[in-house]
């Protein structure tokens, strides 16, 4: 898609609203369950709403992986799928997508985004202590580095951790870090060195085209390597476009090919980047390839299905392709951007600038009287879902992991996470999120903190559960009947 054929829309009125550029063709009714059910729905699922099953949701915000709405033409796509186990057409059209798409010759199919990380720390962390500077780290992503016994260290400059930004990059690497990073370790110890965009856990922030091409330059001095996870590359590359000046005028395809040009190793969920299923690793380094390669059918399956049905192959090569339709896009980041600016201009604390995946709360400030000992996150989600129906996700300490010892590792940030699915949600839904979470801004000091009562050694905000410390679930509900009668 050309830039000239960007759609700009300006209402009359003067009033700043995203205008949908597609259609509802198909629907899946919703169900508002009444509070006292909700509150019966955390105690069986241990206050962790990942273990809140979906009839007892009303909006499901808990993420944008898997969930954001297929295009008519990827569901056409799947009716030709070739079921082959070996040799699929299938396979073939998706590497010609990537080909084309992400400018990466040797495509890789896995089953999704963590099998890719599963695969690479596999390969490349080769000793205890390898150390994998980056951006930002993801939870998965963490948890293969270390699984193998590699390190991470992020490099994020300060204002990063400002949660009340104007800065249009707040996940760009702190290249001077970087370089230092690299003499006192010695690039022999280094595997490589990882971006990700966006930076998912400090609120969905990009980094700028610039930043990527000054890690490249570091990279290329010291003869590293450039991994780049691209699993929400179309939504970065988007926010490029608005943000950075020396792209004001280039397309989504062009800015794409960049950024994909700069890495050596593209990786990527397709729950996110393609609106389908399955993931993928490619490369223009046969060498590479081949290191990679073996590994595939080990933990994935053949190397032209990888672990993914054929007829998701098919969704994944339509879904490529649509990346580069910035009317696409764009829609997911501008009901982010919508969402954020309503609750700021209300006095909800929100990360801005707005980013990408979806709006972000700021639980540290949110709910100052919990301590971050009692997941103020983890409480401020549990407490959302009560309320509303809506099931958001933390991004805390509860998503972090604990250190060799066993000590408790407290997140920089403690942060709601409202994920906004491509083409999901209509206005009126996002107006809803508004109103209950300005109403439990105001009533936020009934929110008490949570304790765990099962704690699993690895990826515990999967599957952990925990307990309120006190009956302060019983206390909101109370004060949302008295302001909401009868209400759901």
């Amino acid at each position: 898609m050309s830039k000239d054929n960007a759609v700009k829309i300006r209402f009359h009125s003067g009033e700043n609203i995203p205008l949908e550029m597609h259609k509802v063709r198909v629907v899946q009714k919703l169900h508002l369950p009444p509070i006292e059910r909700r509150l019966e729905a955390l105690h069986e699922g241990g206050f962790n709403t990942f273990r809140l099953t979906t009839q007892d949701v009303f909006l499901d915000m808990l993420t944008d992986s898997g969930t954001n709405a297929m295009s008519d033409m990827q569901l056409s796509a799947m009716m030709h799928a070739d079921d082959a186990y070996a040799g699929s057409q299938s396979f073939f059209r998706l590497q010609r997508a990537a080909e084309e798409v992400l400018k990466k010759k040797y495509f890789l199919p896995v089953h999704q985004g963590r099998a890719a990380e599963n695969v690479l720390a596999k390969a490349y962390i080769k000793k205890k202590g390898d150390l994998i500077p980056m951006n930002y780290h993801f939870t998965t992503a963490l948890a293969h580095i270390t699984q193998y016994g590699g390190r991470i260290v992020e490099l994020l400059y300060d204002e990063a951790y400002n949660i009340a930004s104007s800065h249009p990059f707040k996940g760009n690497m702190q290249v001077e870090k970087l370089e230092a990073v690299i003499r006192a370790h010695g690039r022999d110890n280094i595997p490589f060195i990882r971006m990700e965009a966006s930076t998912n856990l400090i609120g969905g922030q990009p980094f700028s085209l610039q930043n990527l091409r000054d890690v490249r330059q570091i990279a290329d001095r010291y003869g590293l390597r450039v991994v780049l996870d691209a699993s929400l590359l179309g939504e970065n590359a988007w926010l490029i476009l608005q943000r950075e000046p020396a792209f004001a005028h280039a397309t989504m395809a062009e800015v794409i090919a960049e950024i994909t040009g700069l890495a050596d190793i593209v990786y990527f969920s397709a729950r996110k980047l393609s609106s389908s299923r399955g993931g993928g690793i490619c490369t223009n380094d046969l060498t590479i390839y081949r290191e990679l390669e073996a590994l595939i059918p080990l933990f994935e399956g053949f190397l032209t299905y990888g672990g993914i049905s054929v007829r998701e192959i098919e969704a994944m090569a339509v879904g490529l392709y649509e990346t580069l339709d910035e009317t696409m896009i764009c829609q997911s980041p501008q009901f982010i951007a919508y969402l954020v600016h309503a609750l700021t201009a209300k006095g909800v604390p929100m990360v801005t600038p707005p980013g990408v995946l979806g709006a972000h709360v700021d639980a540290m400030s949110m709910c100052a009287h919990i301590p971050q000992t009692q997941y103020p996150a983890g409480a401020l989600a549990a407490a959302f879902y009560l309320i509303s129906g809506v099931r958001g996700m933390e991004r805390g300490s509860i998503s972090n992991q604990r250190d060799e010892d066993g000590n408790e590792t407290y997140a920089d940030m403690e942060l709601l996470r409202l994920a906004i699915p491509r083409r999901v949600f209509t206005l009126s839904q996002i107006k809803y999120v508004e109103d209950r979470l300005v109403w439990l801004y105001e009533n936020r000091r009934r929110i008490g903190g949570l304790k765990f009562v099962y704690e699993p050694p690895v990826l515990r905000f999967f599957m952990g559960g925990l307990a309120p410390v006190s009956d302060w679930p019983e206390q909101l509900i109370a004060q949302f009947k008295a302001d909401f009668g009868d209400s759901r």
